[in-house]
């Protein structure tokens, strides 16, 4: 088995500091490794970075369709939002548009990663419910696909029908039997693959103008939504939208928790994907930056992308202290 290879570097002055290992594939079309980094067969779990995957029986059930759904809610159905106003916002509507309430989700509660919206929870004195949570537009999603089909509340549990669809999507599209699963920050199971089952799960949402069925339209409905509402996928200062925005919409990125990152890249019909093994997101942070400039899809000297590979360590006194750089094992 190759072991993980370095991939991040953070320097404080003249002395190498920290070192991030992992694993990286990029697969084409044809499910080909074009490019790899350390053990492409490493188990791993994708967390939330295979949202797009367990959106995919939204649409192809037909559920999307009957409610109507937009490329708004599709985007929220595949993202890990801060909690900012304009995330809660639209997942109330959809919950109201399904007669739902906070009760009905089962992802549990979450300080809002954006502080507008935390500041304003501390200062009345409120709590912060499920719609808050990262994962509430994936839940709203797998509640549109629980109603649709008339399957009970629990739709978290492995045997429901929606944990069911979801697993099935996975392991088509990673063109792999997952070997487990493991429960997610949400409450969702999580299922297991490599990294090379994930990199081909994503060359094949980027080719999926190469077919022309069910599948394929619906993979191509979630990307689009993706990379043309990046502030809904993530959120203000997060690497997510920076990087889209950056690419001008023609490149979805997603990232996981424990330093998943993965990238669909439909012109170049190319998938990636990446896991540093001590979970560091600064270290995948940088890695898919270095990758995504590599493959030309993102211009080096972009202020989005210089805030993630060859980002200055400020200190509190605004000194430059070193820098957090890809490794030169990353480099094309």
């Amino acid at each position: 088995m190759t072991k993980p290879v370095p991939m991040t570097e953070v320097w404080r002055g003249p002395l190498l500091e920290s070192l991030h290992l992992g694993h990286a594939v990029v697969c084409n079309a044809k499910e080909e490794i074009v490019r790899s980094w350390g053990d492409p067969d490493a188990i791993i779990y994708p967390r939330s970075s295979a949202k797009m995957i367990q959106a995919l029986p939204l649409i192809t059930s037909g559920a999307a369709a009957k409610y109507g759904l937009t490329s708004e809610q599709l985007a929220l159905a595949c993202a890990s939002h801060n909690g900012a106003e304009i995330h809660t916002s639209r997942v109330n509507a959809w919950l109201d548009q399904l007669s739902m309430t906070d009760h009905d989700f089962r992802c549990g509660p979450q300080l809002p990663d954006d502080i507008p919206a935390r500041n304003a929870l501390i200062k009345t004195d409120t709590s912060p419910c499920q719609v808050h949570n990262n994962c509430s537009g994936k839940h709203a999603g797998f509640l549109t696909l629980s109603q649709h089909l008339g399957a009970g509340p629990e739709y978290v549990e492995i045997d429901h029908p929606v944990q069911q669809a979801c697993r099935s999507a996975f392991e088509q599209v990673t063109d792999e039997s997952s070997p487990g699963y493991g429960i997610d920050g949400c409450s969702a199971p999580n299922f297991a693959t490599s990294v090379k089952g994930l990199a081909r799960a994503m060359a094949w949402f980027a080719s999926a103008s190469d077919r022309s069925d069910r599948d394929a339209d619906a993979a191509q409905q979630l990307v689009a939504a993706m990379t043309a509402h990046p502030e809904l996928v993530a959120g203000e200062t997060r690497a997510c939208t920076n990087l889209m925005r950056a690419m001008g919409g023609k490149v979805a990125i997603k990232t996981g928790a424990e330093a998943v990152f993965i990238a669909i890249l439909p012109e170049q019909k190319l998938g990636v994907a990446l896991k540093i093994t001590d979970g560091a997101t600064r270290a995948s942070e940088c890695a898919i930056a270095s990758i995504l400039v590599g493959l030309g899809v993102l211009d080096a000297d972009h202020p989005a992308t210089l805030k993630y590979r060859n980002a200055p360590l400020i200190n509190r006194r605004g000194i430059d202290c070193g820098s957090i750089r890809p490794s030169a094992e990353m480099q094309f």
